[in-house]
């Protein structure tokens, strides 16, 4: 196994219609291309890795209390993977390698053990996906390039709020990374 597929962030709060910071129809209309991933991914026996936002109510330290509205709060359904994703990962992580990673930054990297869960598997190449394509998935990808990973963007499984921050991320992870835009 040298390969891993990174769910970045694809939650109710992010995608739903009623979530608290909805990247909105852009995100929903990836859904399946996600959940095609993942059960390739599963099928082949190779790691999916949900990287989830996670925030407690009312935090006056943390950087993004500033910049959004509260989401993803911890003990929230907010939380919870959005649409048919969820049932998908219960269905899953009972017979392929899976691990749900709970982020509090931007970056799937940034205090969390991911780097060395990937190196653990000898795991060279991270699959991105998921939503915001110009924040999180940005954010993971600079943070893999800086570390040594291959990066693959699956270009109709990520999404952003705006279509300028999502053509600039797509542009940013192939000129600037080296990714491979599938």
């Amino acid at each position: 196994m040298s390969e891993a597929l990174l769910v970045i962030d694809f939650t109710i709060d992010f995608v739903a219609d009623h979530g608290k910071l909805t990247c909105g129809k852009p995100g929903q209309q990836i859904e399946p291309a996600i959940h095609a991933l993942i059960e390739q991914f599963s099928s082949e026996k190779q790691l999916v890795i949900y990287a989830v936002d996670l925030h407690e109510e009312n935090d006056p330290y943390h950087p993004e209390t500033k910049l959004f509205p509260p989401h993803n709060i911890k003990g929230t359904d907010g939380r919870q993977l959005y649409g048919s994703l969820q049932q998908q990962y219960e269905q899953i992580k009972t017979h392929s390698p899976v691990l749900y990673l709970d982020k509090t930054r931007y970056s799937a990297f940034a205090g969390t053990d991911l780097d060395m869960q990937l190196r653990a598997r000898n795991i060279t190449t991270v699959h991105l996906t998921g939503v915001c394509t110009d924040i999180c998935v940005l954010h993971t990808a600079v943070d893999a390039y800086n570390l040594g990973y291959q990066i693959v963007v699956h270009e109709q499984a990520v999404q952003s709020f705006s279509s300028e921050g999502h053509t600039f991320a797509l542009n940013h992870f192939k000129n600037s990374l080296g990714a491979t835009i599938l």
